[in-house]
C-alpha cells in the first residue's frame, strides 16, 4: 500500500511539474506584455502624452547625383530640429521611409541607419509603418523592420504572426501604453497596420495589393479578445486606442468633397484618386480594405482617430460617417518624395491630455521653422 501511494504521489508530482514546465501559449503572452525587455512606454506624471509623426521621409532618392543626398541631410536636419523642441514621448514614422526604387541594393538597408539616428541620439522610442516606396526592387517591409530592430534599441517595431498581413505586408502590430511603469494594465493600445503596395523585391517589376490584408480582420478580433481577457473589457472605458496606417482606407476619399476648411483645417491640395498609383487611385481596389476597416472599427473600442500618410498635400483631419471614427493626414516630412509650393515639410504632432479615454486629443502640424497650424481637438464633438 505504501508503495503505491508513493508511486501515485510521485506520479502526481511530476505531472505538476510537467505542467509547470508547459510553455504558456504565446498568444497570451502577447495580450499580457509583447516587450519584456524594453522600458514600458507611459505617460507623464502631469498625465499627459505626446506623439510626433514623421511621415514620408522618402530616404534614398537620386543616390548618382548631388540632389539626392542633400534632400537626406535636409530630412535629418529637420528631424533633430523637431524632436530638440518638441520633445515628444514617442514618435512614429508612418511609412514610405525609403524610395525603394531609386536606391541602390547594396547599401539600402543602411539608409535606416541614417534615418534613425536623430531617434538613437535623443533617446526616443518609437516605431515604424511601411508604404508602398518601402517595398520596391532594392528594399522590402521585412527588411527595414528586421535593420531597424538591430540598429534602434528604443525600436518597437515588430512583425505580425505567420499568415497574417499577406504578401510583403509583415509590419502589424500593437504597442502598450501604461499611465505609470507599474501599472498591471495599460491605459492606452497604439495600433499599427502594414497597407503594403509597391512591387515585389527582387524584380520590382509586380505590384503588391494596396491595402491592408483581409488576414488582419480576423487578428484584429483575436487581439481584442486576448486583451479583454487580460485586462477586462475595453468597452466599461479603460484603455483607447490610436491607430496608424501608410495608405489611407479607401473609404476616405468619398469624404474629401464634404471638407470644410473652417472644420477641417490644413493643406488640402492631394485630391485622393487623383494621380496616387495606390488604393485610393485604382477601382479595382475599392472595398479590398473593407475587412480590415470594419473589423477595426467594430473590435478596437475608444478608437481616438486613424492616421496615415502617403498623400504629400494633405493635412486634414474629418470624420468618417459610416464608423463614426475620426480619419487624420499626417504632415510630409521628409525632402525627398513630391511636394508642392508653400507645403513645407514638417510633423503631426498628437497630445492625450489624460489617460482616460473619455478626454479628446489634442492636434497639429507642426513645420520645421516652427509655424504650427491645422490645430484641432479630436473628441466627441469633432466633425
Amino acid at each position: 500500500m505504501r508503495v503505491l501511494i508513493a508511486s501515485l504521489l510521485a506520479t502526481t508530482l511530476i505531472a505538476s511539474l510537467e505542467s509547470l514546465a508547459a510553455p504558456v501559449p504565446q498568444q497570451q503572452l502577447l495580450a499580457l506584455d509583447p516587450y519584456p525587455n524594453k522600458p514600458r512606454i507611459t505617460f507623464r506624471p502631469d498625465g499627459t502624452f505626446k506623439i510626433t509623426v514623421f511621415s514620408d521621409l522618402h530616404y534614398g532618392e537620386n543616390p548618382w547625383d548631388d540632389w539626392g543626398p542633400i534632400q537626406d541631410i535636409n530630412s535629418a536636419r529637420l528631424m533633430r530640429t523637431v524632436l530638440s523642441s518638441e520633445n515628444p514621448d514617442f514618435v512614429v514614422l508612418n511609412g514610405d521611409l525609403i524610395t525603394g526604387e531609386n536606391t541602390f541594393r547594396e547599401n539600402s538597408t543602411s539608409l535606416i541607419d541614417e534615418i534613425v539616428a536623430p531617434l538613437n541620439e535623443a533617446k526616443i522610442p518609437f516605431s515604424s509603418t511601411h508604404g508602398n516606396h518601402d517595398n520596391q526592387a532594392n528594399i522590402s517591409h521585412i527588411e527595414e523592420i528586421y535593420r531597424e530592430q538591430r540598429v534602434a534599441p528604443l525600436s518597437y517595431t515588430r512583425t505580425a504572426p505567420s499568415g497574417i498581413g499577406g504578401q510583403n505586408g509583415p509590419g502589424t502590430y500593437w504597442i502598450p501604453v501604461y499611465t505609470r511603469a507599474s501599472d498591471r494594465t495599460p491605459s492606452l493600445i497604439l495600433w499599427f497596420f502594414d497597407s503594403r503596395g509597391g512591387f515585389f523585391e527582387p524584380t520590382g517589376s509586380e505590384p503588391v495589393p494596396d491595402w491592408v490584408d483581409d488576414t488582419v480582420a480576423g487578428w484584429i478580433r483575436q487581439q481584442t479578445a486576448f486583451m479583454n481577457a487580460a485586462w477586462g473589457p475595453a468597452e466599461n472605458m479603460s484603455r483607447g486606442a490610436l491607430a496608424f496606417v501608410h495608405i489611407p482606407p479607401h473609404v476616405i476619399q468619398n469624404i474629401q468633397p464634404t471638407l470644410n476648411s473652417t472644420r477641417n483645417p490644413g493643406l488640402n491640395a492631394d485630391e485622393l484618386g487623383a494621380g496616387s498609383t495606390q488604393a485610393t487611385s485604382d477601382p479595382s481596389s475599392a472595398g479590398k480594405d473593407q475587412a480590415f476597416w470594419d473589423a477595426l472599427n467594430r473590435h478596437v473600442k475608444n478608437l481616438h482617430a486613424v492616421i496615415s500618410g502617403h498623400d504629400h498635400g494633405n493635412e486634414w483631419c474629418v470624420r468618417e460617417p459610416t464608423k463614426n471614427v475620426i480619419f487624420c493626414f499626417d504632415k510630409h516630412s521628409g525632402y525627398g518624395g513630391y511636394s508642392g509650393t508653400g507645403w513645407g515639410h514638417g510633423v503631426r504632432n498628437i497630445v492625450f491630455t489624460s489617460p482616460d479615454p473619455k478626454e479628446g486629443l489634442d492636434t497639429w502640424i507642426r513645420l520645421e521653422d516652427g509655424e504650427t497650424r491645422a490645430r484641432v481637438k479630436l473628441d466627441a464633438s469633432y466633425q
